[in-house]
């Protein structure tokens, strides 16, 4: 069920609490089954960057408000780069970070940003700011729920990283072509949400394979 707001579809205030319960109980449960390997896996990453290996980047969320998100560190510092853009051929990437990535391991920190209410399992990414801070217009819905783990556009561009190697200008390619396209992929998912549609997400996430959208 969703209600029409200036044209967009904007999720109803049941669907909202529908979302947000189903987020806390299953964060938690997933927080049992997993903590040790968060821990195992930050021990192992503080050992190999020798520097603490949970990742913390400030992001965009809900309503535009800025958040840090917590991530299993993948990479070596390097203060003299900025580049939101990470290849998988980076040699910045550490060995078991490599496998961290793979595998989603480092990805599971951001159970404890659902948990405190700043993401959900399913929703736009969460980006850097310059991006989803400067939407205009009716594409501003996008920050009208939290950011997600996974989603339609996540799952789409899961090979994003090896599709801005081949480009020659990759942030260009990303700002012009993906980004844009992002956009319109998380619009569509706000103005046609279906709880039922995010636990498709989800499990096309955990079993992987191709998404209908």
């Amino acid at each position: 069920m969703v209600t029409r707001c200036n044209k967009c579809a904007k999720l109803s205030k049941r669907n909202l609490f529908i979302k947000m319960v189903f987020d806390i109980l299953f964060a938690f449960f997933c927080l049992a089954l997993t903590w040790w390997i968060i821990l195992i896996a930050w021990i192992v990453s503080s050992f190999e960057t020798r520097s603490n290996g949970f990742f913390f980047q400030k992001r965009v969320g809900i309503k535009g408000r800025i958040f840090c998100i917590v991530k299993i560190k993948t990479m070596k510092d390097c203060h003299n780069i900025n580049n939101h853009i990470t290849s998988p051929g980076n040699t910045r990437i550490t060995k078991i970070g490599n496998f961290f990535r793979k595998t989603k391991i480092d990805e599971l920190p951001q159970l404890w940003n659902i948990l405190v209410g700043q993401m959900s399992f399913v929703g736009p990414r969460p980006d850097v700011s310059g991006y989803a801070d400067r939407l205009q217009g009716s594409d501003k819905i996008i920050l009208s729920i939290k950011p997600g783990v996974t989603g339609p556009a996540q799952l789409i561009y899961k090979n994003e990283g090896r599709v801005l190697a081949s480009q020659n200008d990759p942030i260009k390619y990303n700002d012009k072509i993906i980004w844009p396209d992002k956009v319109r992929i998380n619009r569509r998912y706000i103005e046609n949400y279906s709880f039922f549609q995010d636990c498709y997400y989800i499990w096309k996430t955990i079993v992987g394979g191709n998404v209908k959208y």
